[in-house]
């Protein structure tokens, strides 16, 4: 990195990505982040009976785990800096492409996969959080350095260190993410908005700012909380605080592992790992913090399966804050 790069760069204003799922639409960040992942999920799960496999079973949760290696493996095949790399986004979102995704998941057994690229770590000193006011408007908000205090460097009389994403560069010549000057690395941050997809007017009406901090673990988390509470009707304190389900590739051993929370079922685990999949169960303490930390506000309880859809809209402000880690839900 030459004072250049940095002398060069300015911010620019994105356009967001999103996907439709059972009458909501989830708005992520575009490359160089990973809401790409997010969205590639959702639209394979939409190919399953998720309500009636039941929350956290074992058919719900190998149909989630091969679906997260799926989305992840094309995340990191295709994902860099935009303004280096074309990435077919158009396609990747197509429907009929997670279609066919979906037809590779069998239900009895785990598929073996091609390994993910090397390289991309995981890391904290990740901060969320959103906020709605009175007049509707919201933010979902992600800050980090990333690993711990970032590169380490603070410059003079500043007080703040410099982030280190450019850890997450391929040194794969021939990957889409390879290092270079002026070029983005591709990033792990994926602040989230959810709208209704069914309105029709040109400005969407906001149903929640959602987020899940944690590396890897944030599509992950952004996809199990939602379905938690738009297949499962839950509260959006009640999806937050559910088991979680953690899909992680080890570089070392060159294996998927399937990690679950305390609060899944041992006969889950044990089925899931008649399937063929490395279970790490149950997982406690301090280790849980692998599953991410959320943050949810959501305007209604468009979740509460006794409510009437037909009837008008509630502004009611409903909000949860994850039990694993620092944070609070509060009005003022």
């Amino acid at each position: 990195m030459t004072l250049d790069d940095l002398s060069s760069h300015d911010s620019e204003v994105v356009t967001p990505i999103s996907t439709e799922y059972k009458g909501v639409r989830l708005w992520e960040p575009p490359p160089n982040s990973q809401g790409l992942a997010a969205l590639l999920l959702l639209n394979i799960l939409d190919n399953f009976p998720l309500k009636a496999a039941g929350h956290n079973s074992s058919d719900y949760i190998h149909v989630l785990v091969e679906a997260v290696r799926l989305a992840q493996t094309d995340a990191v095949r295709y994902l860099g800096d935009p303004d280096h790399v074309t990435i077919p986004l158009e396609m990747l979102l197509d429907k009929s492409y997670s279609h066919q995704l979906a037809q590779r998941i069998r239900m009895d057994r785990c598929v073996v996969m091609e390994e993910v690229e090397p390289g991309l770590m995981t890391g904290s000193d990740t901060v969320y959080f959103c906020v709605i006011d009175s007049q509707g408007n919201a933010c979902s908000f992600v800050n980090s350095t990333y690993m711990g205090f970032g590169s380490g460097l603070v410059p003079t009389d500043c007080g703040f260190s410099l982030q280190n994403r450019g850890a997450s560069f391929s040194l794969r010549r021939d990957h889409v993410n390879c290092v270079a000057g002026g070029k983005r690395p591709f990033h792990t941050i994926i602040p989230a908005l959810l709208t209704d997809s069914a309105t029709t007017s040109e400005k969407p009406v906001l149903l929640a700012a959602l987020g899940v901090m944690g590396a890897l673990m944030q599509p992950q988390g952004h996809v199990q909380v939602l379905l938690n509470m738009l297949e499962f009707g839950m509260n959006p304190q009640q999806a937050l605080d559910a088991p979680r389900v953690y899909v992680q590739y080890d570089h070392t051993t060159e294996q998927w592992s399937v990690n679950l929370e305390e609060g899944v079922g041992q006969e889950v685990a044990e089925e899931l790992r008649r399937r063929g999949h490395k279970v790490n169960w149950p997982i406690t303490g301090h280790k849980r913090s692998q599953f991410g930390r959320g943050q949810i506000i959501t305007v209604g309880d468009w979740w509460n399966p006794s409510v009437n859809q037909a009837d008008p809209p509630s502004r009611v402000l409903w909000a949860g804050s994850d039990p694993r880690a620092d944070g609070c839900a509060m009005g003022y």
